[in-house]
């Protein structure tokens, strides 16, 4: 697919935070891309990097912070949804119980999305992240896997690390993204696919 120059974000602003369907922002005309993933595999970091805006997305040294769903409005014509962190082990079950119910509503919820599930290059996936890709199946979501802190890996132990990976998931390196918040390192290849998917080749 040949593609001019590479998305620009030039606008990225907090719309609202929401728990309940009602409270989720009128839907807009184009898809919206949330993005989900374990409370420490650098989402916040990850949503900052791809627009260009340090502090857009609240990083905390404390993860598994974002407990609500909280709406991004780019550019003034569609939605970035940054999604409840899960699989943080220092939180209650009742707390996990409602950041799990809030994740299902929203994945679940007719609105039309694109899932980003980001894991983390080092780890084999978890259950928790088993169970989020799982969902997605369950619900006909679209969604693609994102590969966060690509800069913490050489390229024999990303190769080793993909190997291992593929033990409890099965893609091709083509229908997914690699990722450095710390370089930027794959943002492009990011914003080319959103763009695609704006502009309805990718359904």
């Amino acid at each position: 697919m040949k593609r001019g120059n590479t998305m620009n974000i030039k606008q990225a602003d907090f719309t609202k935070s929401a728990v309940f369907e009602k409270d989720y922002p009128e839907e807009l005309n184009h898809i919206e891309f949330a993005f989900v993933g374990r409370s420490n595999v650098g989402k916040s970091s990850l949503i900052n990097s791809i627009t260009g805006r340090n502090k857009l997305a609240k990083t905390s040294k404390t993860p598994g912070r974002t407990q609500l769903i909280n709406y991004f409005l780019i550019n003034k014509e569609f939605f970035f949804v940054d999604l409840p962190g899960y699989g943080f082990a220092k939180v209650p079950k009742e707390m996990k119980k409602e950041w799990g119910l809030t994740m299902e509503r929203y994945l679940a919820s007719p609105r039309k999305k694109l899932v980003f599930v980001l894991l983390d290059i080092r780890r084999i996936p978890s259950g928790e992240d088993l169970e989020m890709l799982n969902w997605l199946d369950h619900y006909g979501t679209p969604f693609k896997i994102i590969f966060t802190k690509m800069d913490k890996v050489s390229n024999n132990e990303k190769f080793k690390a993909l190997k291992d990976i593929r033990t409890k998931i099965d893609f091709h390196n083509d229908d997914v993204f690699f990722h450095s918040s710390l370089n930027n390192n794959g943002k492009e290849q990011i914003l080319n696919y959103i763009e695609s998917c704006l502009e309805g080749e990718i359904e």
